[in-house]
């Protein structure tokens, strides 16, 4: 056969792979936005760092997973100094894949490990806390969407140390109330939390198509229906595409449905795969959110670009039930109401 175009026609043909790919090391990098000065976080030292190491240790040595970790948070070195960790059960991965979250997504997740609720009883057991978050990821694969589970989970840790407080962050347990009532029953829970985590208009551009802010808010109101001793709560995360109007749109929404904790924190993208960052609103205006929430009726918010659902989550909850409570949040501002009286008592702490 010759070689070559001896007819003079026109040859046409693929390039070769490897001539049609530029190498790695060439490749255009996308731009990093540059994070504003507020964003600023410093490490542990001293009896920080030791508090630190040994909540780290706790966590490894039950085979624990936390969600300070999986969704690379970036108070994970304040919250753990404290003694405080958010624990993740069920898995290491969701069955979800929203658009803003570093959790790892699986279809079908290993079978539920009945070993963890007396894990995760152990780990709180060998730490100084005084407050426990829960956190969950979606198990769509499961009849009830593991409301069993987080119920045993919930129970053993408060079998173990009846005297902390414990909050669990639930996932919308796929719209399902009878899943709900059988996981409150008669729980020793004293903060519901669920993440609506953006506005209404932006659901299907942040979150996975199985989730929604209606879904979400009608879980949070039946949660406070079939528990009104419970305190519950949500948050919002700013900086996915939403105006502030939108924010306090939102803010009356779950208000109506009788949320009393709200947190407001600003969106950061774990990495170029996700969700890109939309905007960086000035420190002031999360004390802006904050008063309006608590003239809305909230008993209490935090709001501060670097607040998360679970940051100082504790804390939070003591200023809720103790207005007297002069304990600090930094980066943040903390509002709670003020019992017995008409007007808020403002607890902000000094941005660092």
């Amino acid at each position: 056969m010759p070689r070559g175009n001896q007819g003079g026609a026109e040859v046409s043909g693929k390039q070769l792979p490897m001539a049609s790919k530029t190498p790695p090391a060439l490749r255009a990098k996308p731009k990093r936005e540059r994070l504003p000065s507020w964003f600023k976080t410093s490490l542990p030292s001293g009896k920080e760092q030791a508090l630190f190491n040994k909540t780290k240790a706790a966590v490894k040595d039950n085979a624990l997973h936390t969600v300070c970790q999986e969704a690379r948070c970036p108070n994970i070195h304040d919250c753990w100094a404290s003694g405080d960790a958010t624990f993740m059960v069920a898995g290491q991965e969701c069955t979800r894949g929203c658009r803003f979250c570093a959790v790892g997504t699986i279809k079908t997740p290993p079978p539920l490990d009945t070993s963890e609720p007396e894990q995760l009883a152990d780990a709180v057991d060998s730490m100084n806390l005084r407050h426990v978050v829960i956190t969950v990821v979606n198990r769509d694969d499961l009849p009830d969407s593991g409301a069993e589970h987080y119920k045993q989970c919930i129970d053993a840790v408060h079998l173990r140390r009846p005297e902390i407080t414990i909050e669990l962050l639930c996932s919308d347990l796929a719209g399902d109330h009878e899943a709900l009532e059988h996981l409150l029953r008669n729980s020793p829970l004293s903060v519901f939390a669920h993440n609506v985590e953006c506005v209404p208009r932006l659901d299907k551009t942040v979150r996975d198509h199985r989730a929604s802010f209606s879904q979400s808010l009608e879980i949070l109101r039946q949660a406070k229906v079939l528990r009104p001793d419970i305190i519950t709560k949500s948050s919002l995360m700013v900086g996915v595409g939403e105006t502030d109007e939108e924010i306090t749109e939102a803010l009356h929404l779950l208000r109506d449905a009788n949320v009393d904790l709200i947190t407001i924190g600003q969106y950061l993208a774990p990495s170029s795969k996700h969700l890109t960052v939309d905007r960086f609103p000035e420190p002031e205006m999360y004390d802006i959110w904050a008063k309006d929430a608590i003239e809305m009726g909230f008993a209490g918010i935090a709001s501060g670009p670097l607040v998360r659902s679970s940051f100082k989550a504790g804390l939070l909850l003591r200023k809720t039930l103790d207005s007297n409570n002069q304990e600090t949040m930094p980066g943040a501002y903390v509002y709670v109401a003020q019992h017995q009286s008409d007007s808020p008592t403002p607890l902000k702490t000094e941005m660092e």
